[in-house]
């Protein structure tokens, strides 16, 4: 959440996920002027893990500030899918200490996965 690059939003965020490897791999948003060229800190922190080796996602830890938990993003949530089974855990946290845990499933429910594009 530290490295993120987020001078218009002031929003830092910042994500892992746990391959099934057992390593983890970081990422933080990065914003840009022309605003859909941003990326989510869920997506670097995937892309991170591509390009580790790992292909399978076993946990996501997802971090920011705010008065509200910040949530993973319907987009981040479908790429979240294509590399985790629905049952895999969601961590969310806030800079004050605050925490839940959600399944993916219960973040997106009738997940459209890897295996329906068949």
């Amino acid at each position: 959440m530290r490295r993120a690059y987020a001078p218009y939003s002031r929003f830092s965020v910042g994500a892992a996920v746990r391959a099934d490897d057992g390593r983890i791999y970081a990422g933080c948003n990065v914003e840009n002027a022309a605003y859909p060229l941003g990326n989510c800190a869920e997506a670097a922190a995937i892309a991170a893990m591509v390009m580790g080796g790992a292909d399978k996602i076993t946990a996501v830890a997802v971090a920011g500030e705010g008065e509200a938990l910040v949530m993973p993003c319907g987009g981040c949530r479908q790429r979240i899918r294509e590399f985790a089974a629905p049952d895999v855990p969601i961590y969310v946290a806030g800079t004050d200490g605050r925490r839940a845990m959600f399944t993916l499933q219960e973040l997106l429910p009738k997940a459209f996965g890897p295996e329906d594009s068949s």
